[in-house]
């Protein structure tokens, strides 16, 4: 059972968090898009939601990133 005292995110949060479906959060993982989760708990993966919030704005200025070959 869960005790950590920091928010604690399922695919469902963060699929919420970025707006999208729970499955393209999964796939994320699958595909090593996703970082390592912070806490596994009867084989279901959590991550403090602070590591999703840093792991979203670097998604985003990746994103917004210019091509120096533009």
């Amino acid at each position: 059972m869960l005790t950590a005292t920091e928010p604690l995110w399922s695919y469902k949060e963060i699929a919420a968090h970025i707006g999208v479906q729970a499955e393209i959060v999964r796939a994320y993982r699958k595909h090593g898009l996703l970082l390592t989760p912070d806490v596994v708990d009867e084989g279901k993966p959590y991550w403090f939601a602070d590591t999703v919030r840093a792991w979203t704005a670097r998604r985003i200025s990746h994103r917004h990133r210019q091509d120096p070959n533009d």
